[in-house]
């Protein structure tokens, strides 16, 4: 399973949806932030959650089960991540997720704690503390690990982030 995890687009909707096409993806999730009417988001597999700039009427937190994986997403403001990654990691938990998503500090990380990765795709259109946009495919190595690569807007890898990841698959 390949799947595209991008935020804060800010608007920027052909941007948007040139990864998305290049991507060819089997689910795209979308942080929040994408500053658009809903009906402008590409039209795929898509999970999509509001961030503080957003006002389009979608949850607030969403969680989608892709094949062994559970995924936790929001965008993260209401979690604090620019201070810390606790809360986003516990409410994660309790979801059950192996893989919590999350934007709002368009700050590319990706980091395992315990069973559960953390992955901030960045921003495609406004980096911040990072020198260049970015967004995160991720991908199935087999039934225990997945793979996390960077990316430009452009489309080149983005070589000081991402990995490979041992997780156990969520219980559903």
């Amino acid at each position: 399973m390949r799947i595209l995890i991008v935020s804060d687009s800010h608007g920027e909707e052909a941007l948007l949806n040139r990864i998305v096409k290049r991507e060819e993806a089997d689910h795209v999730i979308h942080c929040g932030d994408f500053c658009t009417d809903q009906s402008r988001l590409p039209a795929v597999s898509l999970t999509v959650v509001r961030g503080n700039c957003d006002w389009e009427p979608v949850p607030e937190e969403q969680q989608w089960d892709g094949g062994a994986w559970r995924f936790f997403v929001v965008h993260g403001h209401r979690h604090h991540v620019n201070s810390s990654l606790l809360s986003l990691r516990y409410r994660a938990e309790k979801v059950g997720a192996t893989i919590a998503c999350f934007g709002h500090s368009h700050y590319p990380l990706c980091e395992q704690s315990g069973n559960i990765l953390l992955i901030n795709p960045g921003s495609i259109t406004q980096p911040r503390g990072f020198a260049v946009p970015t967004y995160t495919v991720l991908e199935d190595v087999d039934e225990s690990r997945v793979s996390i690569r960077y990316f430009t807007p452009s489309g080149e890898v983005v070589t000081e982030r991402g990995g490979t990841f041992s997780l156990k698959p969520a219980q559903k």
